[in-house]
């Protein structure tokens, strides 16, 4: 029986080599999602993430200690570290404590950036809160008033795709109403390359994006001057990796909300006021349009992460700085 097998396997391949190989990948797909279904190991979470096209099993560990701290003892030499976003204290623990760097050397470096004098920053009290349905729309309303200010030149961070249409739309009716010929750029209608060749054009333009806009973008001098970010960029509670460390810390007996919430808040907002002040000589104004930075006592955390810009106390005193920028324009 197994040489008549093997004779009609060698008959198919013979005429259908493309089937063999479909039936050798299947097989591995079996064995792979076979072995998916056992526990995963401590330190490890697994799930399944479905799109319309197609179904991805992902195993991710939790944190990257033990494969750093293998790697440096299989050569030993010199390890070092350097970003804006390490961390929001001294210690640089975000980084350090999920690298297994506990012992290493840490230095904590203050921007050359004169930020006091040259930026701005405002959090709208009186506003709705993120989980209001009334929030995108407020978001858009408002970057239309101070993208009118400057002539465009203002990027919108939102930390969620979901709400990218309803914020665009706010804008482009809020511009509409105030005569204002803004030019609107969204993500996902093109290329990220070509939206921001388009926002660096000099036409003045505002470009509303998410994740994908908050880190890497370089838009030095006065084509950047005003970013505003939706809400606190708090990692999403329904994510399987933010559930399993979630779950690792309770385990622990730490606080998973100051331990892991806020400090993710605050290197990611870093990251998205990073986009102003690229140079010596920029200005700009940054807006959180989140009231919670303000009201909850975390936001003293989170506003102390961010770089040391002068605080606007509303939106009259926001406009004022804007109009002194659009001025030297």
């Amino acid at each position: 029986a197994a040489d008549a097998a093997a004779d009609a396997l060698a008959g198919v391949a013979a005429v259908g080599p493309d089937f063999v190989r479909l039936q050798e990948r299947v097989r591995t797909i079996a064995e792979l999602a076979g072995r998916f279904a056992d526990e995963a190991a401590d330190g490890r979470v697994r799930w399944i993430d479905l799109s319309p096209l197609q179904a991805r099993l992902v195993e991710s560990p939790l944190d990257i200690r033990d494969m750093l701290t293998e790697q440096r003892q299989a050569a030993p030499r010199a390890w070092i570290f350097t970003s804006a976003t390490l961390g929001e204290d001294d210690g640089l623990a975000w980084f350090t404590s999920a690298t297994g760097l506990e012992d290493a050397t840490t230095l904590r470096v203050g921007s050359p950036f004169d930020y006091p004098n040259h930026a701005r920053a405002w959090i709208p009290t009186r506003f709705p809160k993120p989980n209001e349905a009334a929030h995108p729309a407020a978001v858009g309303s408002l970057a239309a008033r101070l993208a009118a200010a400057l002539g465009g030149r203002t990027f919108v961070l939102t930390t969620t795709l979901r709400v990218l249409p309803q914020i665009a739309e706010a804008l482009r009716t809020e511009a509409e109403w105030q005569g204002q010929s803004l030019e609107i750029l969204v993500q996902g209608t093109q290329p990220r390359r070509a939206l921001l060749q388009r926002f660096g054009d000099g036409r003045g333009a505002v470009l509303v994006g998410s994740q994908s806009f908050w880190e890497g973008i370089d838009m030095p001098g006065d084509a950047l001057q005003c970013v505003l970010i939706d809400k606190l960029p708090f990692p999403p509670p329904n994510d399987p990796l933010v559930e399993a460390r979630v779950r690792q810390l309770r385990a622990e007996g730490r606080d998973p909300f100051d331990a892991y919430f806020v400090a993710e808040a605050a290197v990611s907002l870093k990251q998205g006021a990073g986009r102003l002040i690229r140079t010596e000589t920029d200005r700009g104004l940054l807006v959180v349009c989140d009231p919670r930075m303000r009201q909850m006592g975390y936001g003293t955390r989170l506003r102390a992460a961010l770089p040391p810009m002068s605080w606007v106390g509303s939106e009259d005193e926001a406009l004022d700085w804007l109009h002194e920028l659009a001025a030297e324009h």
